[in-house]
């Protein structure tokens, strides 16, 4: 990690893109915190935070990106079945903590990471400030699948989903889908790639590809706050 830019805790700037590692892919940073500016900075310029809670924070963006345009969405008939007969109850913004509390407990994002209780502090304050939003899937009143992520622009910041009753992530992942055709979303960032996205419709994209991406979307004017589930299983 000797080559890696050292961040301040007393800026919030980060080095560029193109200075990121191709192995481990994306790493591009160590240090700084994770103030809300900060992190909000880092999602402006295509970087997002991954580390083990024992190390100093590392920062990546790795090429290829994983993402998908929200009206690209794939839904299989079996999908559409199960979302059809409402065997779940979605919402939104109604229960982030425990969404990334149950995210943190049920996966690892990368080889020897996890969502530390830090990191649960850091996305919970960005979601009182109205940047942080969750989609919750409920099942007889008991919360079984959700993710959250980061809004800005047009764009959505996937960050982690979890399924405790099959198909749960996959119907909160749909139902985010289509929110954000609601609302005009152009491009849902997905991080790195999974057989579970790419089921969903997601495709890679290069670094430069992304960063053109971001420029262009991430920079239209959106007002913070809490969002209501506005779609519906017949819109699906």
């Amino acid at each position: 990690m000797s080559d890696l830019a050292l961040l301040s805790k007393t800026s919030f700037e980060f080095p560029p893109v193109s200075q990121a590692l191709q192995e481990p892919n994306g790493l591009l940073a160590v240090g700084g915190d994770l103030h809300p500016q900060r992190l909000l900075n880092a999602y402006a310029a295509g970087i997002f935070p991954w580390y083990e809670e024992d190390q100093p924070i590392l920062w990546w963006s790795p090429d290829p990106r994983m993402c998908l345009q929200p009206d690209a969405v794939v839904i299989s008939r079996s999908l559409r079945k199960v979302i059809r007969k409402q065997e779940f109850s979605v919402t939104m913004d109604t229960a982030f903590a425990l969404v990334i509390g149950l995210c943190g407990q049920t996966r690892a994002v990368f080889p020897g990471t996890w969502i530390s209780p830090a990191m649960q502090k850091a996305y919970c304050e960005l979601h009182r400030l109205g940047h942080a939003h969750s989609v919750e899937v409920w099942q007889e009143d008991q919360l079984v699948g959700g993710l959250y992520g980061i809004a800005m622009g047009k764009m959505f910041f996937g960050e982690s989903m979890f399924s405790l009753s099959s198909n749960a992530s996959k119907v909160a992942f749909v139902y985010l889908c289509r929110q954000l055709q609601a609302r005009d979303f152009r491009i849902i960032d997905c991080q790195m790639p999974t057989d579970h996205l790419f089921s969903l419709g997601a495709r890679e994209m290069s670094r430069n590809d992304f960063q053109d991406v971001l420029f262009r979307y991430s920079n239209e004017v959106l007002t913070p706050g809490h969002w209501t589930l506005t779609v519906n299983a017949d819109q699906i």
